[in-house]
């Protein structure tokens, strides 16, 4: 439902309604309205788990936006007839969860990628539940996404999912079976491709540039926005996924690498940061302990983070 409404304003709304966060990357009403919609529903069905939501609705409570809120509202209620202003507004501002180590909640990014969204390339909705810091069940909405790489013109919309323990799974937005997937077999680094962000602020291409190198990786690298990337990686599209530190105080949010490191880790790859350490989604909001990610298809791992290590002399 998330992604459907993400597909109509992206369709419909793009051009004028973008508005800026405080760090002033844009946030549009699909951002608001997939976040309303899924807290929504999470609500109604599992009322006791809290949530760590990304967006927050007090910019849309301004006076300055109201406009903007209108137009959030109506797409919500699109989707949910029946809630008042108030009552979407006070589901964006649901999730507020702090995190941490201990008990069950939900992470969502309701739009991850809006900069490719507002390109009208790759986004993803993105929602993960974590139990006592470990990601347990994780889905992605690839709105834009083909369904199959090797058909860029075919259908597009892509839902990837995985519970741990289950293996991971592809199916259509427009509904059908679920198909499992799974990442490439690639053993020799200088046969493998990989993907990073379109964004060059989101990763130190430079770097990745370097790594490639070091590899003997000559395949131009595949640049895609989201967390679609970790869908890619799970399906066999590319075999690394680099997201290099672009300062050393940045902390990654959980919302950006939850779902889509349970998809790529139930496909049979594996996710780290650059030292080689798991993902540590047990300290709050952020993978304060972490620096960078790396995603490999388990494979390439180890030579891989060597050579991240050896490029950015840690």
């Amino acid at each position: 439902m998330a992604s459907r409404l993400c597909r109509q304003v992206q369709a419909n709304l793009v051009a004028q309604a973008s508005m800026d966060k405080s760090d002033k990357s844009p946030v549009t009403v699909a951002d608001f309205g997939a976040q309303a919609v899924v807290t929504h529903i999470l609500r109604g069905a599992f009322p006791d788990i809290p949530l760590v939501g990304e967006e927050d609705a007090a910019a849309l409570r301004e006076p300055a936006n109201r406009e903007l809120a209108e137009q959030v509202v109506a797409h919500v209620g699109e989707a949910v007839p029946g809630l008042g202003f108030g009552d979407v507004l006070d589901l964006i501002d649901a999730g507020t969860h702090g995190g941490g180590a201990s008990g069950r909640f939900w992470t969502l990014d309701p739009i991850d990628g809006t900069k490719g969204f507002l390109r009208l390339d790759q986004y993803a909705v993105a929602l993960a539940l974590i139990e006592d810091g470990e990601v347990i069940l994780g889905v992605l909405g690839c709105p834009n996404l083909s369904l199959a790489a090797s058909e860029a013109d075919g259908e597009r919309g892509c839902l990837f999912a995985a519970v741990k323990g289950e293996g991971a799974f592809q199916r259509s937005l427009a509904g059908g079976e679920e198909v499992g997937v799974h990442v490439t077999e690639v053993a020799a680094t200088q046969e493998a491709n990989f993907c990073e962000s379109v964004e060059a602020a989101h990763s130190s291409q430079s770097d990745s540039a370097r790594v490639a190198e070091r590899l003997g990786i000559t395949a131009d690298p595949f640049r895609i926005d989201s967390q679609c990337k970790y869908g890619a990686v799970s399906r066999g599209d590319a075999s690394i996924y680099l997201r290099l530190p672009t300062r050393k105080d940045y902390e990654e949010k959980i919302w950006d690498h939850a779902a889509g490191s349970i998809v790529v880790s139930e496909a049979g790859g594996r996710v780290t940061d650059v030292m080689g350490r798991d993902l540590d989604f047990s300290r709050g909001r952020t993978l304060a302990d972490n620096s960078g990610v790396i995603v490999t298809n388990g494979r390439l791992h180890e030579p891989v983070v060597a050579a991240v290590r050896e490029v950015l002399g840690v």
